[in-house]
């Protein structure tokens, strides 16, 4: 404790020296003109500001831990071999997205969508059906789970992995509309419609069209004398978005609870100390750590002691928190994450936040090069990226770099051609966008021939209540088509964390 009080007295004084020093000074170290001072060109220099923490996350302190199996491999998949890897800092839901926050989405979508495009609700609907089976009666569930206020608290399930990513744009839009309302920028405007709704990336853009209450002095004497808030600025938050594979174990296994200095003192198998799935805090002795199926049969225990309590999904925060403070990070329902599922991912990603799935993208631009208009809904335009704008980047070049080192045709030509060939012959033997079949793209694994693994399955993590306990363990992964939805399968979000990445 007292060298985290020594690190925590270390970190405030840096805090407070980039607060009236480089940072906050009025005078640029590196030429001498005047910041923030129309007179000297009106260069606008912001005041280090934390990162605020986002609403119903919890910061987690990255770091480095062994990513994969920490249990004997009964199934003999050998996908998730142990390897030491290092994650970032960042935030995450303290608990998965429950029935209440899902259905305040619905709600928003319908008021401002409905309308005039009511197939955006119809598209972010849950399927309610999921939890149907045909030799069990579930139809209570069917009818009452998502929106009776008897399951409010409880994790929303039936959303694909798309619908997940689209939560994560509106709670994104919406929390940073209010940090605006709060700081006296915008007002609310509850009768916003289609292409008028606040979004972020639009507000940046200087499309926004709502309430405007009051905008930032412009500096610069070739501007009109006032401005939007920008990302320089600081204010608005990072987009919310689903965990990468990597976070989602890290922060389920909180490795900082059993940590001293640099030493795991315990490696974990489970969210928790031991090899046992009951606490052994004797004031809750013997109380079960999450919602999972015991055994065939045993889902809940036998009446008058009930092991773990539900036979279904829990509420979201009815068990004990992990060391991060993260509730049901093994059981309840198991979440999408997201990365696209490969066997052997971890013998190719990065050791440093590995993560399979990146596909550029950039704003679509006008003839003057200017930010083309919202589309309907109110949002900017985006477009792949391609090999001919990047033809003198080394790091990548195309938009889908899903099947990058796994077999993917344009991998393999590019891996063959790198260390001898220019970057223009390079680019010649690639393939333009979209011009790859299925075989080509897939060649090492002839997906859709004998496997279900393609570009859209996603991994899946943690357990859930109709799993054993061997899927509790953060290391274990499964995958699903992003398209498919399920009884068992829910989400949380997680967001960027820019600035500091020690509270301590």
């Amino acid at each position: 404790m007292k060298i985290r009080a020594f690190k925590k007295i270390i970190l405030s004084l840096s805090v407070i020296a980039l607060l009236f020093g480089c940072k906050g000074e009025e005078v640029s170290t590196t030429t001498g003109w005047n910041l923030n001072d129309s007179d000297w060109g009106g260069y606008e220099s912001a005041v280090y500001n934390e990162q605020m923490d986002p609403p119903g996350m919890v910061f987690i302190e990255g770091g480095s831990y062994v990513m994969g199996n920490q249990t004997d491999n009964s199934r003999y998949d050998w996908n998730n071999q142990p390897r030491k890897a290092t994650v970032s800092s960042f935030y995450m839901d303290e608990c998965e997205v429950t029935n209440h926050a899902y259905l305040e989405y619905l709600y928003w979508i319908q008021r401002v969508y409905g309308n005039d495009y009511p197939e955006v609700y119809k598209k972010a609907l849950p399927d309610t059906l999921v939890w149907r089976s045909k030799l069990a009666y579930n139809e209570p569930y069917v009818d009452y789970y998502l929106r009776h206020p008897n399951y409010a608290e409880h994790p929303v399930v039936g959303v694909n992995w798309l619908q997940a990513v689209e939560y994560c744009n509106w709670r994104t839009d919406r929390v940073n509309e209010k940090i605006l309302i709060d700081n006296g920028y915008l007002d609310v405007d509850p009768d916003a419609q289609g292409d008028n709704t606040f979004n972020t990336d639009a507000y940046f853009a200087g499309l926004y069209e709502g309430i405007v209450l009051d905008e930032q002095p412009d500096l610069n004497l070739n501007s009109s004398g006032v401005r939007k808030l920008k990302m320089e600025d600081g204010i608005l938050l990072p987009r919310f978005r689903l965990p990468t594979e990597a976070e989602w174990e890290f922060a389920a296994y909180a490795l900082i609870g059993n940590s001293i200095d640099e030493r795991v003192i315990e490696r974990r198998v489970y969210p928790w100390n031991g090899y046992q799935v009951r606490t052994d805090d004797k004031k809750y002795y013997g109380q079960m750590l999450a919602n999972f199926k015991r055994s065939r049969g045993d889902a809940m225990g036998v009446a008058g002691s009930l092991n773990d309590h539900w036979d279904y999904t829990a509420p979201v925060a009815f068990y004990f928190p992990n060391d991060y403070g993260l509730y049901n990070m093994a059981g309840n329902v198991a979440e999408w994450t997201m990365d696209v599922y490969r066997p052997m991912t971890n013998m190719d990603a990065e050791d440093i936040n590995p993560f399979r799935g990146n596909f550029y993208v950039t704003k679509v631009l006008d003839a003057d090069g200017m930010i083309s208009e919202k589309d309907s809904l109110g949002r900017i335009s985006y477009r792949e990226v391609t090999v001919a704008e990047n033809i003198d980047r080394s790091n990548y070049k195309q938009a889908d770099n899903i099947n990058y080192l796994d077999g993917d045709l344009r991998s393999q030509l590019a891996s063959e051609w790198k260390k001898e060939a220019t970057e223009e012959e390079v680019a010649a033997n690639i393939p333009e966008e979209g011009a790859t079949t299925v075989k080509e793209s897939n060649s090492m694994y002839e997906y859709g021939v004998a496997s279900m693994i393609d570009d859209k399955a996603r991994v899946i993590k943690g357990g859930s209540w109709r799993d054993r306990a061997y899927y509790l363990s953060p290391g274990q992964r499964r995958f699903l088509d992003q398209n498919k939805r399920t009884e068992w399968i829910g989400f949380r979000c997680a967001m960027d964390r820019v600035g500091t990445k020690s509270l301590y």
